[in-house]
């Protein structure tokens, strides 16, 4: 599983590395950043629930 931010559209709320901080970290301004695109199975939960918290579903996780 991979996970992306779309940095346009996040606001900087950091639920996101609030809730999996192993997935997500912010940059300087506080918006979120991805730490490693690709996924284990170990952090598909964690980075599952941030993008479900995000306010404006800045966050997408694929299968690929």
């Amino acid at each position: 599983m991979k996970v992306r931010v779309d940095a346009a559209t996040c606001q900087g709320h950091g639920r996101c590395y609030a809730l999996a901080p192993d997935v997500f970290e912010s940059d300087d301004h506080g918006h979120c950043m991805v730490i490693d695109a690709e996924l284990t199975p170990e952090q598909e939960a964690a980075a599952r629930a941030g993008a479900d918290n995000c306010p404006e579903d800045a966050i997408t996780l694929t299968d690929d």
